[in-house]
């Protein structure tokens, strides 16, 4: 079992780190000459699928590794903590192939309106409630993955709306993630965060030669 192991939890969160690591370098050269902005295209279907779990296993992996250590001290089977992990970036996986199927280049008066949209998110009772489920212990990785979707899935948007390809959207949107994974929810935080939002969203929009980042 691998929680009754010494030293399972501290080699479960040197892998998970790791692994998000060699991630950003993989997504960062991926990605290099792709980003356009708004009016970046996704590519073929294959590419995109290749990327996209690349940059959620560098965007989500961190987050998720308090959960990881956990399943890690529960005392399971070996193989619990990657088949939770697989089953947790499946879910984001999901999401990526929703986008891509939704996802069409745009301007920034659209692009201002998802991130004004993805700021009043960040202020709902359903954000609220996703990212303290996602602090908790949950039975599978596909329920955390569903979870940590709802907590997430407002800043998700703001990187499909300035730059889907964009490695500093992809780090400023994975920072965020990573500290409302770690940190508890706090009004004093979290509203400027979301005010933040919703005023980028609003200059965005508002500037019809567009906005640094997403030309």
């Amino acid at each position: 079992m691998i929680g009754a192991r010494p030293g399972a939890a501290a080699a479960v969160l040197t892998a998970t780190l790791g692994l998000a690591a060699a991630a950003w370098v993989v997504s960062v050269r991926q990605m290099q000459g792709m980003d356009m902005g708004v009016a970046t295209t996704l590519g073929s279907f294959r590419f995109f699928v290749a990327v996209w779990i690349t940059m959620m296993a560098a965007m989500m992996l961190p987050g998720a590794a308090p959960a990881l250590v956990r399943r890690a001290r529960s005392g399971r089977s070996l193989l619990a903590v990657p088949h939770f992990a697989a089953s947790y970036l499946a879910v984001w996986t999901a999401v990526g192939l929703l986008a891509y199927a939704l996802y069409v280049p745009h301007g920034t008066v659209v692009a201002g309106a998802l991130v004004v949209a993805a700021g009043l998110y960040e202020l709902t009772p359903l954000k609220r409630a996703c990212r303290r489920r996602c602090r908790e212990s949950v039975r599978s990785g596909s329920q955390f993955g569903l979870c940590c979707v709802g907590s997430s899935i407002g800043l998700m948007v703001v990187l499909l709306a300035l730059g889907a390809m964009s490695v500093t959207w992809m780090v400023v949107v994975a920072a965020l993630v990573v500290a409302q994974k770690v940190l508890p929810p706090r009004a004093l935080l979290d509203v400027p965060v979301a005010l933040a939002l919703v005023g980028l969203g609003v200059v965005i929009a508002a500037v019809p030669s567009g906005f640094p980042g997403t030309t």
